[in-house]
């Protein structure tokens, strides 16, 4: 019995093919290379058989037509291209672009353009990255009026380019202006504005998808499916590199590019030239250079690293890759505890996931302000059109504002946000405790205090589980689950289905100080502090981390998260650690608070800001105190330092068995805290490196700046034995 396959084609007694896809095991289309195969046979039966009039290519989906390729089979393309890459992924994107060039031709006559047999991509949904780009060989595109799909190549986002054609296709189609905000930022549109971009040329009712496509095959003439840039006389639209407008627009897009990307994400640059070099020759060779620039970002380790980062490691955790075995525990009421700016948030992403919320604060007041932060997201989503009056309803009916701790009575999970004090939060757990019902999980979000420690108020410790939200809790994609010593699988499961819930990436990691982000990110902000002491530019400190990739300078990242914070954390580590403890980047954050200059919330930081909060540039306050050096160091000697002082920390928290997964090393730190994203994350830069090289760096940084980059002994294991992380610790392999 042959096993079933993802395209067939039936054809009707009016002589129109209809082409499904429909992937097999999946709920949404997405294509593997066997598929390809399943796919160019078809079009060749379709355009050899005479009683085919026309083809209709649609989805077996309802309410999609594509995902895209799979990104598992594109991570592995490289290693199942043999013993020459570089060759073997050229030529199976080359036998991509044939199939649908195929398409696109259609059986016509090369010099008379006569005789091709229309092919229409009717697109019952969302239709993404190689699902949009199938559909651009077509000759028309309908779409279904589905106002929750979404059409477009967000390949950028993950580190690649369209590079099925996508990037040629449409920048001849609607010209490099109208092209570049779905290449370069990978922006999604719903069917109406995809009709109004220029990209699906008819959005039309879902019930009568099918049946106008194949109407259009049926009327369509010779002149209807020959593509402009097929035709004789074609013109770039807005016009080429060397055209007078055109050269202007490819000037501000590669300034654009350069300025949002910092030169770290090659596939932006590449996306650019393959643009630029095939708007100046014929659309086949065109083709060549697109599947030539797509092969060398393939080739460049930081697209498979972002690719395994930020889709096959994000969406195996956010599926629950490490989740222990326990029945379903979906939260169905939450309690939150302090309705300040971070419960509120809990609030609000909670009960956008449908889920019932109390929210306690210590007088109505207090209560109702944390609800008032749900209703300025929601006022807000209404203006731009995200969401509706009808929704907000149903969303604030979920949420109860209140003192009364009696209202906790049937939550099944308790989310702790008060005071960041051990006592504080203690006196909470034991009055909550005594309310609710035995088998609550309670939940303490804090990103600093020992798990261990708070957990010894708890009666029930096993159901005692750290949650650590990242704020704004609804715009950070991460959560970071920290068991305690005596945390139970239940309590894990809770807080892993709950995350899932509210539609965010959770990594779980063990007690310890500072846990895993803030044990990263910390060491971060105080090599920033160290140079402006030794007298390194400011500018150049934060330059260096942005053009390394990482979104905010130590210093504006200290600014972002309050001075205060940083003297109240240096404080109570410093209280901990005793002797042991570091203080050497103290000086600068206590002069500072000492300044009153607290950071934005007081709109005076190390930078200056204006009266509405913008920031101005950098406080020149700070050079009267901490003068500029006459000599700088050099552009990567900083850059060094800074990532360093994060990466090594990841590998001691790897060590320490604070984290278990590299997997959620990596998303952790991209998610949590940006780092460098282009990277794939700590281990994947490490890799990237190579182990050797790192520890050769590690140890000049070493006798030139101190003990705190001094080579972890993992990493020295690694470079004696020739290894990799991910070769060692990889899909999930757990570390000794």
């Amino acid at each position: 019995m042959t096993a079933p396959k993802d395209f067939t084609m039936t054809t009707g007694d009016d002589g129109v093919a209809i082409l499904t896809w429909d992937t097999q095991g999946k709920s949404m289309n997405v294509m593997t290379l066997d598929a390809w195969d399943e796919l160019d046979a078809l079009v060749d039966e379709a355009l050899a058989d005479d009683a085919i009039k026309g083809v209709v290519l649609t989805s077996g989906k309802p309410g999609s037509f594509a995902g895209g390729m799979d990104l598992n089979v594109i991570a592995k393309m490289k290693e199942m291209a043999g013993d020459d890459p570089a060759k073997g992924l050229f030529d199976g994107i080359m036998n991509a672009h044939r199939i649908m060039r195929k398409i696109e031709r259609a059986g016509m006559d090369p010099k008379t353009l006569k005789g091709g047999k229309p092919f229409v991509a009717a697109l019952p949904g969302t239709a993404l990255g190689i699902g949009l780009e199938i559909p651009l060989s077509c000759h028309r595109i309908f779409a279904a009026e589905n106002p929750k799909a979404k059409i477009g190549l967000p390949e950028i986002k993950v580190g690649i380019f369209p590079g099925a054609g996508g990037t040629t296709r449409l920048t001849r189609k609607l010209g490099l202006m109208g092209a570049s905000q779905l290449l370069l930022e990978g922006k999604l549109n719903d069917p109406v504005k995809a009709k109004a971009a220029g990209v699906v040329d008819e959005v039309v009712p879902a019930d009568e998808l099918v049946d106008r496509a194949r109407e259009w095959v049926l009327n369509a003439t010779d002149a209807d499916i020959v593509k402009p840039w097929d035709q004789k006389g074609y013109k770039f639209p807005g016009g080429g590199p060397y055209h007078p407008a055109g050269f202007m627009n490819f000037v501000g897009a590669s300034a654009m590019v350069n300025g949002q990307t910092q030169g770290v994400y090659p596939a932006a640059k590449a996306l650019l030239s393959a643009a630029y070099e095939g708007a100046m020759v014929p659309f086949d060779t065109a083709l060549k250079i697109e599947a030539r620039w797509f092969t060398n970002v393939l080739m460049n380790p930081s697209s498979s690293n972002m690719i395994r980062s930020l889709f096959v490691s994000k969406e195996a955790l956010e599926k629950g890759a490490n989740r222990p075995e326990a029945p379903d525990q979906r939260v169905k009421k939450v309690g939150v505890l302090g309705a300040g700016m971070m419960g509120a948030g809990i609030a609000l992403v909670s009960a956008l996931a449908g889920i019932e919320v109390v929210l306690i604060d210590r007088d109505q007041e207090a209560a109702d302000k944390g609800k008032a932060y749900s209703v300025a997201h929601l006022d807000k989503g209404i203006a731009r059109k995200k969401t509706t009056p009808e929704k907000k309803e149903a969303v604030l009916g979920l949420i109860t504002a209140t003192p009364d701790l009696d209202a906790l009575k049937g939550c099944d999970l308790i989310v702790e946000a008060v005071f960041e004090d051990v006592g504080v939060k203690a006196e909470m757990t034991k009055k909550v405790e005594a309310i609710v019902g035995e088998d609550c999980i309670f939940a303490t979000n804090t990103s600093t205090l020992p798990i261990g420690e708070l957990a010894k108020a708890s009666v029930r410790p096993e159901q005692f589980i750290g949650i650590h939200f990242f704020s704004p809790v609804d715009k950070m994609l991460l959560v970071e689950i920290i068991k305690g010593a005596e945390t139970g699988d239940r309590a894990v499961a809770k807080s892993l289905d709950f995350v899932r819930q509210i539609r965010k990436t959770p990594i779980v990691v063990n007690d310890a100080r500072f846990f895993y982000a803030n044990r990263c990110i910390l060491p971060y902000i105080n090599e920033g502090l160290r140079m402006v002491k030794e007298g390194v530019a400011p500018a150049l400190i934060e330059n260096a981390a942005k053009l390394v990739g990482l979104p905010l300078g130590p210093l504006q990242l200290t600014d972002e998260t309050s001075i205060d914070l940083g003297v109240k954390i240096a404080k109570a580590t410093k209280a901990a650690m005793g002797d042991a403890y570091d203080d050497t980047a103290d000086e600068v954050i206590f002069w500072m608070a000492d300044q009153n200059r607290l950071g934005r919330k007081s709109n005076a930081g190390f930078y200056s800001y204006d009266d509405k909060g913008k920031r101005t540039g950098l406080w020149d306050g700070l050079g009267d105190k901490y003068a500029v050096a006459d000599e700088q160091p050099d552009l990567t000697t900083v850059q060094h330092r800074l990532l360093f002082a994060q990466v090594l920390e990841a590998v001691r928290a790897l060590e320490d068995g604070v984290l278990t997964d590299i997997r959620e090393g990596d998303v952790g730190a991209i998610l949590g805290w940006g780092f460098a994203p282009w990277s794939g994350g700590p281990f994947s830069w490490l890799d990237m490196l190579g182990a050797a090289y790192a520890v050769e760096r590690c140890d000049e940084l070493t006798a030139e700046f101190g003990e705190r980059f001094s080579t972890p002994a993992l990493l020295r294991e690694m470079a004696d034995k020739g290894k990799t992380f991910y070769g060692v610790y990889g899909s999930g392999k757990k570390a000794a």
